[in-house]
């Protein structure tokens, strides 16, 4: 394996070709639980059309519509689950996580999934995610019990979004079009063939997949890294009085927009805790790299690897870079603004098309929150980060106790 360290070595990595630095002999593992013929299972020029047509359903256009229906399932969730008048405790990363998917199928799959299949979609994905291990890299088909309800939980999910999609079909008034399945149902290809049933169904697992844990960790870091930092979530909530959203019934897509410190508490988050330990190509052809005047040269059939945990914690590129400090991203520091020193969503040709969704969706559930509840850690101390897990997370205690500010 060849580790690319700090921005000057990271640009090859980013800036490379799929023809010199390769994703697909990395991630074809992934072809276990997205199914065939999708994302790294299909040719690249087929792959284009299905991540334009994802990027499409990403789009700042389409945030507007997605704005208002996380508000929706943040408000029914809360009114569920932190009911209670005196207050209460709550596991936060648990509790994130599942507003994270709830808003998310809301976005993704539409009204229909939602209401109707959530119980079943969220059963299925359950067995789907625990799937996905660390053996699943080097044998993605061993006969393990977690591969055997994974597989099983694939093909429940291709029957039930199959059905959905023969029903929206029949009977198109009974979607209003604005989310990311209707779009995937007529995605066609460059040579006239239309998507299968199949292929849709892994291309909206490959998306949960995509933003589901990801999202989900970044608000609970978000949030306890604000609870923590009392001084710097006064500043938010100031921010937050500015733009009315503490007095608004419904905070539109301009609002989230503008909401730049807490844009900033998330960057910070993701600087300090990234999802990912590493990225991974495959080098497809002697190449180089050249790093303070000297060349580093990289064998073909090499591993190369960026790693976001090391290279966002360089005093070299970030001032005090294990405190958190969201100021940094700022003007007049913008330290982001580095080529390739910044990997929170990655770079280059293969950056997260996500981003924007997931600042939209991570920003607007903490302002409901923040807007009605106060929140105290438990803990005087942060969670630990947990590095062995496949999807990094917090680790340890996240607990916080909740009570109202006002009536829901």
């Amino acid at each position: 394996m060849t580790f690319l360290i700090g921005p000057e070595a990271q640009s090859l990595f980013f800036k490379a070709s799929d023809d010199a630095l390769s994703q697909d002999e990395c991630y074809d593992f992934m072809q276990a639980v997205f199914g065939p013929n999708v994302v790294y299972d299909v040719p690249r020029k087929k792959r284009q059309v299905q991540f334009q047509t994802m990027a499409n359903g990403l789009r700042t256009a389409r945030m507007k519509t997605y704005v208002a229906k996380i508000q929706q399932e943040t408000l029914q969730y809360l009114r569920e689950k932190w009911n209670s008048e005196t207050g209460g405790t709550v596991d936060l990363h648990k509790a994130l996580s599942e507003l994270t998917i709830l808003t998310a199928s809301r976005c993704l799959h539409g009204d229909d999934v939602r209401e109707h299949m959530f119980a079943e979609l969220q059963s299925l994905y359950h067995d789907l995610d625990a799937g996905l291990t660390p053996l699943t890299v080097f044998w993605s088909h061993a006969p393990t019990p977690e591969h055997k309800k994974r597989d099983k939980a694939r093909k429940e999910l291709c029957k039930l979004f199959g059905k959905v999609i023969r029903e929206r079909r029949e009977h198109p008034e009974r979607s209003d079009g604005s989310d990311i399945l209707s779009l995937f149902m007529d995605m066609k290809y460059k040579d006239g063939t239309m998507v299968t049933e199949e292929e849709v169904t892994g291309l909206l697992i490959a998306l949960l997949f995509a933003g589901q844990h990801t999202s989900s960790i970044t608000s609970t870091w978000t949030l306890l890294f604000l609870l923590h930092n009392p001084a710097v979530l006064t500043r938010v909530m100031e921010e937050q009085k500015t733009l009315g959203a503490p007095t608004k019934d419904t905070l539109e897509l301009e609002d989230i927009q503008q909401m730049d410190l807490l844009q900033n508490c998330m960057r910070e988050s993701l600087r300090l805790c990234p999802t990912f330990i590493m990225l991974l190509r495959k080098c497809m052809k002697d190449t180089s790299v050249t790093v303070n005047g000297t060349e580093f040269k990289i064998p073909k059939g090499d591993i190369v690897a960026v790693t976001p945990t090391v290279s966002m914690r360089m005093e070299s590129t970030f001032k005090n870079a294990n405190e958190f400090d969201p100021d940094r991203f700022a003007a007049p520091r913008e330290e982001h603004k580095q080529p390739y020193a910044y990997l929170g969503f990655g770079g280059g040709v293969h950056s997260c098309m996500g981003q924007v969704f997931a600042y939209t969706q991570v920003k607007t559930v903490l302002s409901v929150i923040l807007k009605y509840y106060e929140l105290t850690p438990e803990s005087s101390k942060l969670p630990d980060i947990g590095y062995d897990d496949m999807v990094v997370g917090p680790k340890g205690n996240c607990n916080v106790h909740y009570r109202k500010k006002k009536a829901l």
